[in-house]
């Protein structure tokens, strides 16, 4: 299954040899072309999506908005609308979201004998805001059990609990990343017993941007090649055509931090290497990214918005690799 659909992804890419793609990715954010989205095609309208593999081989993609919205595939390029992990919503979510089924920019993964979903619900430009976290045994939609909330944020704090992603570090330690605008990108542990907050209150600060820049957010955290890769979504999102979302990667030996970019820029100081950006005449503001390591193969999962398509909001798969120097690039 993983050699046939690594072959059929492939024709969806820009015929860009490994070797070429390597040899770009050391141009570093200057680098001047990125390749296309995989072929997906069904119903494949999402924003900030995460994906898995269910044991049978079906992938799930969930995405923000409806109760998490669900698209399923057995092949990684046909997708079909499947329902929401929480058709009802989540009802605490309303003093947040105003809706209970107002939920964004869930993180799903399978630890421990069964998925996690971190899961948001906010309004924009607040950060009155809460991360969830809900249950099931196998990760399809309808299965899911709402365990109400692992942290939040309100106008008295100087970060936005949203964007939640799970980590467990080299060590085997659980660790929550999030964060959008505001002060930045955050962590904090996580108690592998509850999947809720750790008896070690401490607040991680891992990347910010100025006071003059756009924002930040969309944390997600991989750990390879003896380091921790911090990617982000930076400047704007959900504008259509007008989006300048863009994904961008530093790394550290510490899940902690301190986190660098390409040129040794701390990422507190705003520094970051850019992954892909706007390119072509399709494809527009990619961000709000994950990635899935699927077989052997690690997938940047995102969303975009399609210039040729009256500016719809898509789902992108690339492959992602890394370079001589062990910075990740899309090919």
């Amino acid at each position: 299954m993983i050699g046939v659909c690594s072959r059929r992804i492939r024709r969806g890419v820009l015929a860009v040899g490994l070797a070429a793609a390597t040899a770009l990715a050391m141009a570093g954010p200057a680098r001047a072309a990125y390749p296309e989205p995989g072929l997906v095609r069904g119903d494949v309208f999402v924003h900030d999506p995460t994906m898995i593999r269910a044991a049978d081989g079906t992938y799930y993609v969930y995405s923000t908005h409806n109760g998490l919205e669900a698209r399923s595939s057995t092949n990684r390029i046909d997708f079909s609308h499947a329902g929401s992990a929480l058709p009802a919503g989540a009802s605490w979510a309303t003093a947040y979201s105003g809706d209970p089924r107002e939920l964004w920019a869930p993180d799903v993964s399978y630890q421990g004998g069964r998925y996690l979903m971190y899961y948001s619900a906010s309004t924009f430009g607040s950060n009155n805001s809460a991360i969830g976290l809900a249950v099931s045994d196998s990760g399809r939609p309808g299965t899911w059990r709402d365990r109400g909330r692992v942290i939040t944020s309100s106008s008295r704090d100087d970060y936005n609990a949203i964007d939640p992603q799970l980590t467990v570090d080299a060590q085997g330690r659980w660790w929550l990343a999030f964060g959008s605008w505001w002060t930045g990108i955050k962590l904090i542990r996580i108690d592998p017993a509850t999947g809720n907050r750790h008896s070690d209150r401490t607040i991680y600060s891992l990347a910010r941007r100025s006071r003059d820049d756009l924002g930040i957010e969309a944390p997600h955290i991989i750990y390879r090649n003896g380091y921790y890769y911090l990617f982000t979504s930076w400047d704007l999102c959900c504008r259509g055509t007008s989006s300048t979302y863009r994904i961008m990667v530093g790394r550290s030996r510490s899940i902690t931090g301190p986190y660098v970019d390409r040129s040794g820029r701390p990422l507190l100081s705003g520094g970051g290497t850019q992954v892909l950006a706007s390119h072509g005449n399709r494809v527009i503001g990619p961000g709000g990214q994950s990635v899935l390591r699927d077989g052997n193969q690690d997938l940047l999962v995102y969303h975009y918005y399609d210039r040729t398509d009256g500016g719809r909001h898509k789902l992108g798969i690339n492959y992602l690799g890394f370079d001589a120097a062990g910075w990740p690039y899309v090919w």
